[in-house]
């Protein structure tokens, strides 16, 4: 069969894999991206669209913890998934998220007691080098070839490479296109490769690859995909540094030509203060005096100092070293001669944790830390916070950013990735939405701190700030145009 059941030449295909997606099942970041950007390719006008209609479908694994009425469940497809000891059966059930067709995926791999990511690798290699192959095969159960395979990161990055294996001489794939979207590069699934080599993977023979990287999925994906994509565009040139390259900045200098970066986007309906649910007071930003409510509210709630010229800093984040949660607590420590109290919100390395706790311990009357993920309290935080730390070693996108200024919360953050992209730390501000600083050394975090709290002691520049932060244009549509752009040149 093939090509004849291909769509017509002003529509483009587009099969959309993923480890996670929202709201149908999420653990970080990526499911935020994998929840929105389809739906919001599939809503694009072809107007907005380079004159294409967009068909956009999703597949991703039916983890154990996806809870779905079974009546709500209408089965797909059954096929079979090649395998060296005999084909093993799958299935796929389908669901509408708003407009959009989800295909969940069934599978002996796919464990019924197994969560989203393990710390057992071959389990998540067998699972995810199971799933990237079922979804080609779930493609050809349903007659419909897409024109662009859209992976992302390592646990779907094998589709990429299966696909370039079959399409010199299957017909069904002949003129399907790829592209892997990296979202976090160091994570390229070592340790899967005894599953590789269960599936009949072989390393893949190209000398552009470090050696090691012959048999990962993620760079094999790389060196297999036609097109790579990052989460933002200063990570996309952050990734050909050693510094960020993670031992692949060779190879990838030498497909710097096919690889581009494209801001993630932002849930503007979710993300909005003038509506959400969580916020004891709703503003926008022309009635950014009702925020100040916001703010009372939080200090008497964590029993801090009601003074609305004293900044309220906020920390929300994973405790992590990506994060530089230790640069934040040591710049505070030298900035502890200005005026400043703190909200620290986030769990994770329990080295971290203890050292958050050790610092709240140190500054009794001005910080507080709160060990746990608390999605309610991170709104209000955003909602009535003054600055938001983000100092991290390196940040792909970040999503925390873009909602704080969002909040008219300003972002106090490094220059990396998708923080350079999307913070302006300008002279003027009527054209600045938050402050940035170069190196990761607390030293660097405290002189940007400083700064911050001089610029907020003049109330009337502060809100020309907030006001230019919260008219930043983060929407999904934005990225989904930039996205057609890239689908346009692999079909044209």
């Amino acid at each position: 069969m093939g090509n004849q059941e291909r769509a017509s030449s002003k529509t483009i295909r587009v099969l959309f894999v993923a480890a996670e997606a929202d709201p149908i099942i999420k653990v970080g970041g990526l499911g935020d991206v994998t929840g929105s950007l389809p739906l919001a390719l599939r809503s694009l006008e072809p107007a907005r669209a380079n004159g294409y209609e967009l068909d956009v479908r999703l597949a991703i694994p039916f983890h154990s913890a996806i809870t779905i009425p079974s009546h709500a469940l209408e089965r797909a497809a059954s096929f079979k998934v090649p395998h060296p000891d005999g084909p093993i059966q799958a299935q796929a059930f389908k669901i509408q998220v708003d407009e959009l067709p989800v295909y969940l995926i069934q599978g002996a791999p796919i464990p019924e007691d197994a969560p989203v990511y393990s710390l057992d690798t071959r389990k998540d290699g067998e699972k995810y080098t199971f799933f990237s192959l079922a979804v080609l095969e779930l493609a050809r159960a349903l007659n419909w070839a897409p024109d662009i395979l859209h992976a992302n990161d390592w646990h779907t990055a094998l589709s990429i490479y299966q696909l370039s294996l079959l399409r010199p001489n299957d017909p069904f794939f002949a003129r399907t296109r790829s592209i892997l979207t990296v979202h976090n590069l160091p994570f390229m699934g070592g340790g899967t490769e005894d599953a590789l080599t269960s599936f009949g993977i072989a390393p893949l023979l190209d000398s552009r690859l470090p050696p090691w990287g012959t048999f990962q999925p993620l760079p094999m994906g790389l060196a297999s995909a036609d097109m790579i994509t990052t989460v933002s565009p200063t990570y996309a040139r952050e990734i050909l540094t050693p510094e960020f390259g993670s031992g692949l900045q060779g190879f990838l200098q030498k497909r710097a030509s096919d690889i581009v970066g494209i801001l993630n986007g932002l849930d503007e309906d979710f993300w909005n203060p003038a509506t959400d649910p969580h916020l004891g007071v709703n503003f926008n930003k022309d009635a950014l005096e009702e925020r100040a409510a916001n703010k009372q509210a939080l200090v008497r709630e964590f029993s801090l100092q009601t003074d609305e010229d004293l900044p309220l800093l906020a920390l929300v984040s994973r405790m992590d070293y990506q994060k530089g949660i230790d640069l934040a607590l040591n710049g505070l420590r030298q900035a502890a001669g200005e005026p400043w109290q703190l909200i620290l919100l986030g769990s994770g390395d329990p080295a971290l944790e203890s050292a958050a706790k050790q610092f709240e311990a140190e500054f009794p009357r001005r910080a507080r830390v709160v060990i746990r993920y608390d999605a309610k309290l991170s709104r209000r935080i955003y909602g009535g916070a003054d600055m938001l730390l983000m100092p991290s070693r390196y940040e792909p996108c970040g999503l925390a950013q873009m909602i704080a200024m969002r909040y008219g919360c300003l972002p106090v953050a490094r220059a990396t990735g998708g923080l350079r992209d999307t913070v302006k730390d300008k002279p003027s501000p009527e054209n600045s939405t938050g402050f940035l600083f170069e190196n990761a050394t607390a030293d660097e975090m405290a002189q940007a701190l400083r700064r911050a709290i001089s610029a907020y002691s003049n109330r009337e520049e502060w809100k020309k700030r907030q006001i230019c932060a919260m008219q930043q244009d983060f929407s999904w549509a934005r990225s989904a145009q930039a996205y057609v752009q890239i689908y346009d040149r692999l079909v044209s």
